[in-house]
């Protein structure tokens, strides 16, 4: 959980999240990689929920995840 009640408290949050992913190369917050890693969806599923944002760094993060687990 992180305080975000102030501008400053948000900012912190941020950079916090921004610094986490880019160091561990994971991205926080994934709905679609939870399901994945759950078994909810399989890796088929996974690449086609990605396919309308390939065009992103969300996107080929999702695809990334399908091929690489």
């Amino acid at each position: 959980w992180l305080d975000t009640g102030t501008h400053d408290s948000l900012l912190d949050a941020s950079n916090f999240v921004r610094t986490m992913e880019r160091r561990q190369n994971l991205m926080i917050g994934c709905p679609e990689e939870i399901a994945f890693s759950q078994g909810w969806i399989d890796a088929a599923a996974l690449r086609e929920l990605a396919q309308p944002y390939l065009k992103t760094i969300y996107g080929r993060y999702l695809m990334r995840v399908a091929e690489h687990g």
